[in-house]
């Protein structure tokens, strides 16, 4: 049962409706709005409707919710979107959100060169899988703890949150210090105490769709979470299974506008499972963010070919602005704004970056990569420059001088690593600019 109070009801007035509504044995969420406060009412119907709250001060009128997941049904928002605020960065409503990393974490110089190229590149968060569910008990199953670490190490040199997968409730403890948003796996839609147990962190929940699960299934599952009076839940279309053998998985695209009918919670894609393959990434991330996906969630890796896992879907890092900038031109044509393309950000929510002198550019005329360093001395921290084989590199694989004003626009570069391709040309946007 949906109660719907009257515009100006006091804190009182809702506070003794809760009451009432718990003096019988059910549970009361409240979900207050902008002119209007709702409080759903969960549990045996015929003793709610007992109560005659019809007539109650502060309540305008009673909504019975025919669905069966009540919390998560759009009549319980009365229309009304959720925008889930994950440390400044908005999902839903008219707000989009590239969710991007690497699928695995293989290492620390693996996630922070990731890291470091999607953050440069509009990203809103980080992804990464710590612990990873796989088909087979032999299989590369994540570092665990120590991916954990090299993921806070991430974050806390981008700013960019963190999304990661929560496996067992186990390991609640260590993913919670990590984590900014708890990612719940296809594979465990449907462990409920689980999501009862992620529910409770109080923390922002990504829920994937199961593999084979229907649309009510996701949302009764989406339910677990928000009864645990967690209303920040992000839905993840991944790909189901059917009959279909040409492509790993069939990407339900018509899941975005009819969950957004059916709910009021974000919808977010998954393009990189249901591909398989890297080509179709792209215009299956196209696809979704016209279709009025809320976000997308998409791998991306400094080296797919010899990823451990999953390398044949991973967008490569020299490659990740092309795919950014595309899906912020047709983000912007679905009436989307994304925090970071936009400026949109709240300020007070930027951690703080490190300073970068001018003095520091490459020839390229980009910024050198950069990780912290601990003086010798038990001093503040320092930043210096890495010493690896990548550290006189610019992220964007740009390894030829800066062109002079006067030089041509057009400049060579190597073809990926792969198959035999013929040598790109591509037009430096620093030249086109007259930089």
């Amino acid at each position: 049962m949906m109660i719907v109070m009257k515009e100006g009801a006091t804190e009182e007035q809702i506070q003794a409706v809760v009451d009432r509504v718990e003096s019988v044995g059910c549970s009361a969420h409240v979900s207050p709005g902008e002119l209007l406060t709702v409080i759903g009412a969960i549990g045996d119907r015929d003793r709610v409707a007992a109560l005659g709250l019809e007539g109650a001060p502060g309540v305008d009128h009673l909504v019975p919710i025919l669905k069966p997941y009540k919390l998560a049904s759009s009549q319980f928002r009365k229309g009304e979107q959720t925008v889930v605020d994950v440390e400044g960065r908005k999902v839903g409503g008219d707000h989009f959100a590239l969710i991007a990393g690497p699928c695995t974490v293989e290492g620390r110089e693996q996630t922070l060169d990731v890291a470091r190229v999607v953050a440069d590149n509009g990203a809103s968060m980080l992804r990464g899988g710590a612990y990873k569910p796989r088909t087979s008990p032999y299989s590369f199953q994540g570092l665990g703890a120590e991916g954990l670490r090299f993921l806070l190490e991430a974050k806390e040199e981008t700013g960019l949150p963190v999304v990661t997968e929560l496996m067992d409730v186990r390991d609640v403890a260590d993913v919670v210090e990590v984590a900014d948003v708890i990612q719940i796996g296809a594979r465990n839609m449907q462990n409920y105490s689980l999501l009862a147990e992620a529910g409770r962190t109080g923390l922002p929940v990504l829920l994937k769709r199961g593999l084979s699960a229907t649309l009510d299934e996701l949302l009764m599952a989406a339910e677990y979470v928000l009864k645990e009076g967690n209303d920040r839940v992000m839905l993840c279309e991944r790909g189901i299974r059917t009959f279909e053998t040409a492509y790993r998985f069939t990407l339900d695209l018509l899941a975005v506008p009819a969950l957004h009918e059916l709910t009021h919670l974000p919808v977010i894609v998954d393009p990189s499972h249901a591909a398989g393959r890297r080509d179709w990434v792209q215009p299956m991330s196209l696809a979704a963010a016209a279709a009025g996906a809320d976000g997308i969630i998409v791998e991306v890796h400094n080296e797919p070919e010899e990823a451990i896992c999953d390398g044949p879907q991973a967008v490569p890092t020299d490659r990740f602005a092309e795919y950014a900038e595309q899906l912020r031109l047709v983000t912007e044509a679905a009436g989307k704004s994304s925090a970071l393309w936009t400026g949109s950000l709240d300020p007070s929510a930027r951690r703080r970056r490190r300073p970068r002198s001018s003095s520091a550019r490459l020839p390229c005329g980009r910024f050198p990569r950069w990780s912290p360093r601990r003086s010798p001395s038990a001093g503040p921290m320092r930043w210096s420059p890495t010493s690896g084989r990548r550290s006189a590199s610019c992220s964007r694989a740009c390894r030829t001088p800066k062109p002079s004003r006067a030089s041509s626009a057009v400049i060579r570069l190597p073809a990926p690593r792969g198959p035999a391709s013929p040598t790109r040309v591509r037009t430096c946007s620093r030249a086109r600019a007259g930089t």
